[in-house]
């Protein structure tokens, strides 16, 4: 193993070797051996900074290309059913580029090429940006601005306007911090316009500049208006929203939530690590506990938040024999409402797990706890299902599905039996 340095930033001579193992068609362990880092490190470098050097001359990537007929135009997936997404093993999967493959100059497909220079000089420019000014345009500012002035010279506190104001798309800490770092300055907002400052910490520097971040790789066609785009050409079946919840962020255990909007259900996975690979190991097993057929069905959508541990938005989506399964499209940041209908109900989900506790001390220990929390939770009437319960509604609409959790470990409780307090993992 090399004595590469341990930092997080990569150098551009470790960026060299990682070029260099591509070429040599190393995959993405052997590199990481040789560098001295995680896996997971070169993975992300290589996804992050690769491009597309040369695009095909096919009107579409698919590998059915060779069956249709000479000057057809093609559909697209959604409409051809001779479609097979491309899965080209050295490119798609490792070393995840195509420097160095034997079939270059033969190869009909889109070519991704990782550049070490290239790949440090665009590092290092993000570097920078990253850390100046706050992640906002001008323009939503002044949007921000006119919405919070004549409300804040009314009396009433940030807490009120951004609860009051959900369409403003911030916290109440970080509509402080824009007051407190005079990000308002030019509309005349200012600290002392507040009604009382409490003791919570403030930047210590003035923002002078504002700008609009560009998103990471994996966001990029994937945001929650592409989202509300292809709902409204689609249709908005299908929908489960996803997310993680935990206590302990360095020994967990997780939780890997789920909930199918068109039923109200709710069905959680154990994890013991909270990494991309468990994400994307979550969202298999749930493949195989419904199969293939009913996946596709029930599981049309996955809108989720932009935690780095749904970095794997293509591996989510795609089978391991390429066939396409689902569509993977992520809320705006500091946006949960958007999956809101999650997060109330992890709200009675934390009646059973209360934050600041340890969970595993609990009794919350395997999948088969985390059976019986969301047998509970699934078996309570809800006022928004008009006094159903989510299994009576699953049973009604989608009995297919009941069963299929069913057999998984998931049972209907009593409604008298129903309990949401710690003690019943004991």
């Amino acid at each position: 193993m090399s004595t590469s340095n341990k930092s997080k930033h990569l150098t551009l001579s470790e960026r060299k070797i990682i070029e260099t193992g591509i070429s040599n068609g190393s995959t993405k362990a052997a590199i990481a051996e040789t560098l001295g880092k995680d896996k997971s490190t070169i993975c992300k470098e290589i996804k992050e900074h690769r491009f597309v050097f040369q695009r095909m001359k096919l009107p579409k990537e698919c590998a059915a290309y060779a069956t249709c007929r000479p000057g057809s135009s093609c559909s697209g997936p959604e409409f051809c059913p001779k479609y097979k997404p491309v899965v080209c093993p050295r490119r798609d999967r490792s070393p995840g580029a195509c420097n160095g493959c034997p079939k270059w100059s033969t190869c009909r497909f889109d070519k991704i090429k990782y550049d070490a220079e290239r790949a440090h000089s665009n590092y290092q420019s993000k570097l920078v940006s990253s850390r100046e000014g706050i992640n906002i345009s001008a323009e939503e500012l002044a949007r921000i601005a006119k919405i919070v002035k004549p409300l804040l010279q009314q009396g009433q506190s940030p807490y009120q306007i951004v609860k009051n104001h959900p369409e403003l798309g911030m916290s109440e800490k970080t509509l402080y911090n824009y007051i407190a770092g005079r990000a308002f300055a030019m509309v005349g907002i200012l600290d002392i316009d507040l009604r009382c400052k409490v003791s919570r910490k403030m930047p210590k520097k003035q923002i002078k500049q504002y700008k609009q971040r560009e998103d990471r790789s994996f966001i990029v066609g994937r945001t929650y208006q592409d989202f509300l785009d292809y709902t409204t050409c689609n249709g908005s079946q299908g929908i489960v929203e996803m997310d993680t919840v935990y206590n302990d962020v360095s020994n967990g255990p997780y939780m890997q939530t789920f909930k199918f909007l068109d039923y109200g259900f709710f069905f959680s996975i154990y994890h013991t690590g909270k990494t991309a690979s468990d994400m994307l190991s979550g969202v298999n097993l749930l493949d195989s506990i419904l199969g293939s057929a009913l996946f596709d069905k029930y599981v049309r959508v996955l809108l989720t938040d932009r935690g780095g541990e749904f970095y794997y938005a293509d591996k989510m989506e795609v089978r391991e024999d390429g066939t396409l399964r689902t569509k993977v499209f992520y809320c705006d940041p500091m946006c949960s409402g958007q999956k809101g209908s999650l997060e109330n109900k992890h709200r009675e989900l934390r009646y059973i797990c209360p934050k600041e506790t340890d969970l595993a001390e609990l009794g919350l220990t395997s999948q088969e706890k985390m059976n019986l929390v969301t047998s509970h939770i699934n078996s309570m009437p809800l006022e928004s299902l008009h006094g159903k319960t989510p299994w009576e509604m699953l049973h009604f609409f989608a009995e297919d599905l009941e069963q299929k959790f069913q057999a998984f470990g998931l049972q209907k409780i009593e409604k008298d039996m129903v309990t949401l307090q710690p003690y019943l993992l004991k």
